[in-house]
């Protein structure tokens, strides 16, 4: 599989192979590219970033304060989505603490914006 490192700005572009019942990496430029490579390809994670609703009918982004299972982000954004924040909420608050028990918190990363639906 071919895929580009997104660990640094460099943007290596990976060739990660099974050779011999081993992940081999090529195309890194640093240790960083070869875990990412390793793991993307047996187990792939990723950060989710989405919109809450206010308690207002407004919007407010979020994200998880670390990544998921890739096979597991369409039932943390359906859990996210399950989520109302308050209108005084504040970029860093944790609107909800282990989501389904992933060992993911769920972090306001802006400021809560009125009239927008979603």
């Amino acid at each position: 599989m071919n895929t580009i490192c997104i660990m640094c700005p460099m943007g290596c572009p990976l060739k990660i192979e099974e050779i011999n019942g081993e992940v081999v990496v090529s195309g890194n430029t640093c240790k960083r590219g070869q875990i990412y490579g390793v793991e993307e390809y047996t187990h792939p994670k990723r950060a989710v970033t989405t919109l809450v609703r206010t308690v207002d009918g407004g919007v407010v982004s979020v994200k998880t304060s670390n990544t998921v299972p890739k096979e597991r982000i369409f039932d943390v954004v359906n859990e996210i989505g399950k989520l109302v924040a308050p209108i005084d909420v504040q970029i860093g608050d944790v609107l909800a603490h282990d989501l389904l028990e992933l060992g993911v918190d769920v972090i306001v990363t802006g400021t809560a914006k009125s009239g927008v639906k979603i």
